[in-house]
């Protein structure tokens, strides 16, 4: 019996009693750990395959150790140029050992209890949104800037100005200089 699982990003190929190398799992050493991702499961001639995943396919495994990988050198050069850099990468890798696969039921009892969990947690989405609703219309709209009263607008900001053109309407205010501005709102 093999299936074919997800595990960190990448599907293996396991069997019953398997070593295999992934990336680093955030699972403690000697712990145990279960990856629902089963896409295939083969037992003899009977193969399951998923859509993506079996629904109820496990495959449990133990974590051995933590470990990394061997050094891999990355060297870049364009020739001609002067340009060479010279990298290494060591690649954190977890060993686990699969301990068994599972083709049905292991995710029915794991099912179940966050249905429980979920069904309160639905309720109080939907009061939350009219709150969110009603919230809008209780803040005040900004008010608009007017135009200030003083006569003189050349004590104002560039900025300040192409504010009070764009209230007026006034186009074109972008490449309008501090002088044009003031011309254009008196």
């Amino acid at each position: 019996m093999y299936a074919i699982v997800e595990i960190a990003g990448q599907q293996f190929k396991v069997v019953k009693d398997q070593k295999v190398f992934v990336n680093r799992l955030q699972t403690e050493e000697g712990k145990k750990v279960a990856f629902d991702n089963v896409l295939l499961v083969a037992d003899g001639d009977k193969v399951t395959v998923g859509a993506p995943a079996i629904d109820g396919a496990q495959v449990g495994a133990k974590v051995l150790k933590h470990l990394k990988g061997d050094k891999v050198i990355v060297f870049k050069k364009k020739r001609r140029k002067g340009y060479r850099v010279k990298n290494g990468h060591r690649q954190s890798l977890t060993e686990i050992v699969i301990e068994s696969i599972a083709a049905s039921g292991a995710k029915k009892a794991a099912k179940a209890e966050p249905k429980a969990k979920a069904a309160p947690a639905k309720a109080t989405p939907k009061a939350e949104p009219k709150a969110k609703a009603a919230a809008p219309k209780a803040e005040a709209k900004p008010a608009k800037k007017e135009a200030p009263a003083s006569k003189d607008l050349s004590k104002h900001t560039v900025a300040e100005l192409k504010e009070m053109a764009k209230a007026k309407g006034i186009e074109g205010i972008s490449s309008m200089k501090k002088a044009d501005l003031i011309a254009a709102l008196s």
